[in-house]
C-alpha cells in the first residue's frame, strides 16, 4: 500500500515494543518499529501520522540510558509516551522525575487508576478502572503547560496531556490486556488526536502486494523454500495468486515432521494452488547425519546444515535464476537487529544465498506483517485453517523433541504419540485453551506390566501452554479426563510405549521446548 498512513513505534528497549505495534495495527493503522537510535531525518522523511514512544528498564536521569532529541516534540506531530516513554517525555520538557527511595511509590501489575474522563485519551471510559503498571521511577510533576489526567493511589501523575501541542504520556501500559480499556485508550490516541483514517486492512494489503508482486517479477521465475509453516505457506499463495506458474516451491521433507503432515502440504499446494511442487523425501540422509549424535546444539546445527545442502543443490540444478522468494515476517527482522540494537538471532526465515546463485534479488511479500496478520491473509487466500493456524514447529522438527539419538523408530513413536494427543484434543474441543501443545520423547524407558508381563518400554511425555507472547507461558491446565484417554490411548496404541507424564513446568524457569 503506497503512501499509507504511519504511526511510528520509538523503541527504548521496552518488553512489549512489539505488543504495542500490534495493537495499532489492530485498530487498522499502519506502523513500524524503529530504534530510539534513528535520525529524526528520517522521522521526517516518514512524516507519520503520530509517534509512540515505548517503555524501557532505564532511568531517564541516568545519562546513559536513551534519549532522543528533544526537537522531536517541536515537529507537530501528535506523540504518546508509554511507562518509560512518558518519564523521557517529562523529563525532556522540564517536568521532575524521581527514584522511589522505597517501594511506596513503585508499582508493579494491576493498580487501581483513577481517569479524567474529559481528556481526549480517557473519554467515554468509567473514571475509574485497572491499569497495568511497571515503574519504580515516577513523574512527580508533570512539564509547564501539561494537564494531569490520571492518577492512582501512590502515583501522582499516572497520565498528563498538553492538547495544545498533542502531546500525552500515560505512566501505565494500554498495550496489555490487564489495562481495562487499553485497546480504546490507543484508539482514541490513533483516530482523535492523530486523526488517522484507518487504512490498513488485509484486503487492501493483498490487491496491493499482489500488483507490485506482478510488477517486480514481470515474466521471471519465483522459488520459494516450503517448510509448511504458516509464513512460508501464506508467502507460497501470495505469490501464487500473482504469479501461478512462475512460482516453483521446493519442499524439503527430513522425516521429521508430524505424522502425516508432509502428504498434508503436498496434497495442499498442488490441489488449491496454480504453481509447480516439488517435494524432496531425504529422511534416510538426515538420519544417517545424526546417528549417534546427542547433543541438541549439534542435531540442531546438522539439520539445519543438511536441509540447506539438500534444497540449495536442488536449486542448482533448475532453479538458478529469476528471483528467490522468503516467507520473512515482520518480528524476524526486528529479531535480527535493527540500529545499534543487540542482535538477538538471525530468524530462519531470512536465508543466506550461496555465492554461487545468482537471483534477480530476494522478494519478501511478508516482511511488514505481524504473525497474526500474516494468518488473516492465509485465510482471505483460501488456506486450509489447520494450516493457517499451525502452532510453532521448531525449525529441526522432531530433531529436538526426541531427547538424545534421533533414529527412525523413535520418529515413528513419537509421531503416533504426537498424532494421537491432537486428535484427542480436536475431538473434545479442547484444542483451542492452549497456545501451543506436543508429545515429547525423553529417552527414558521405565518399567511397566501389560498383558501380565513385565515390559522396559519407552516415556512419552506431554507439554501443553497457554500464553500471550510465547516470552513467558503457563503449563494448561488441561482436565484429568482428557488426559486420561489421551495416556491410554497412546499406551495401547502406540508400540513401546509403556508410560505417560505430564509437563506441569511454567515458562520461566523452563521453556517451552525441551531441548
Amino acid at each position: 500500500m503506497e503512501n499509507k498512513e504511519t504511526v511510528i513505534v520509538l523503541d527504548f528497549g521496552g518488553q512489549y515494543n512489539q505488543l504495542i505495534a500490534r495493537r495499532v495495527r489492530e485498530c487498522n493503522v499502519y506502523c513500524e518499529i524503529l530504534p530510539y537510535t534513528v535520525d529524526i531525518q528520517k522521522i521526517k522523511e516518514i512524516n507519520p501520522k503520530g509517534i509512540i514512544f515505548t517503555g524501557g528498564p532505564n532511568s531517564v536521569y541516568d545519562e546513559a540510558s536513551p534519549h532522543y532529541t528533544p526537537e522531536i516534540f517541536k515537529l507537530g506531530i501528535p506523540i504518546l509516551g508509554i511507562c518509560y516513554g512518558c518519564q523521557l517525555m517529562a523529563y525532556s520538557l522540564g517536568g521532575k522525575v524521581v527514584s522511589a527511595t522505597d517501594n511506596s511509590s513503585s508499582e508493579y501489575g494491576k493498580t487501581a487508576t483513577k481517569y479524567n474522563t474529559e481528556d481526549i485519551l480517557f473519554n467515554g471510559i468509567t473514571q475509574g478502572g485497572i491499569s497495568w503498571m511497571s515503574h519504580r521511577d515516577y513523574i512527580s510533576e508533570a512539564p509547564q503547560g501539561f494537564e494531569v489526567t490520571a492518577k492512582t493511589e501512590v502515583c501522582p501523575v499516572a497520565a498528563m496531556s498538553c492538547a495544545d501541542k498533542k502531546l500525552y504520556g500515560v505512566q501505565f501500559h494500554p498495550e496489555v490486556n490487564h489495562t481495562e480499556n487499553g485497546k480504546e485508550m490507543l484508539k482514541s490516541f490513533l483516530y482523535n488526536v492523530c486523526e488517522c483514517k484507518g487504512e490498513w486492512k488485509m484486503e487492501s494489503f493483498i490487491d496491493a502486494t499482489v500488483a507490485q508482486l506482478k510488477e517486480q517479477i514481470g515474466s521471471k521465475g519465483v522459488v520459494l523454500g516450503l517448510s509448511g509453516g504458516v509464513d512460508s505457506s501464506v508467502a507460497a499463495a501470495l505469490l501464487s495468486k500473482a504469479v501461478g506458474k512462475q512460482l516453483t516451491c521446493v519442499f524439503v521433507d527430513q522425516g521429521l515432521m508430524r505424522k502425516d503432515e508432509g502428504d498434508f502440504v503436498e496434497q495442499t499446494f498442488t490441489k488449491l494452488f496454480d504453481m509447480n511442487f516439488v517435494r524432496i523425501n531425504c529422511q534416510d540422509e538426515f538420519l544417517s547425519k545424526l546417528k549417534g549424535i546427542q547433543d541438541p546444539e549439534e542435531k540442531r546445527h546438522i539439520i539445519g546444515t543438511e536441509f540447506y545442502k539438500v534444497f540449495w543443490n536442488k536449486i542448482r540444478e533448475n532453479y538458478g535464476e529469476g528471483y528467490f522468494a522468503q516467507g520473512t515476517i515482520y518480528p524476524d527482522r526486528i529479531e535480527s537487529g535493527k540500529g545499534d540494537a543487540a542482535k538477538i538471532k538471525t530468524h530462519h526465515n531470512q536465508v543466506g544465498v550461496p555465492d554461487d546463485i545468482n537471483f534477480a534479488g530476494i522478494i519478501e511479500p511478508l516482511k511488514d506483517l505481524f504473525k497474526d496478520e500474516v494468518r488473516a491473509v492465509g485465510e482471505k487466500l483460501g488456506l486450509p485453517h489447520e494450516l493457517v493456524w499451525r502452532q510453532p514447529f521448531p525449525g529441526p522438527g522432531l530433531g529436538v523433541r526426541v531427547i538424545g539419538e534421533v533414529t527412525a523408530e523413535k520418529v515413528r513413536i513419537l509421531q503416533e504419540a504426537d498424532a494421537i494427543l491432537r486428535d484427542e484434543m480436536d475431538k473434545c474441543g479442547y484444542a483451542e485453551n492452549m497456545s501451543q501443545f506436543f508429545a515429547v520423547l525423553p529417552g527414558v524407558k521405565t518399567v511397566g506390566v501389560m498383558g501380565d508381563a513385565r515390559t522396559y518400554d519407552e516415556l512419552v511425555a506431554i507439554r501443553a501452554v497457554t500464553t500471550d507472547d510465547f516470552m513467558t507461558a503457563d503449563w494448561a491446565k488441561i482436565p484429568y479426563e482428557i488426559l486420561g484417554r489421551v495416556s491410554n490411548r497412546i499406551i495401547n496404541e502406540v508400540e513401546h510405549v509403556n508410560r505417560v507424564v505430564y509437563d506441569i513446568t511454567s515458562k520461566p524457569p523452563g521453556t517451552v521446548e525441551w531441548e
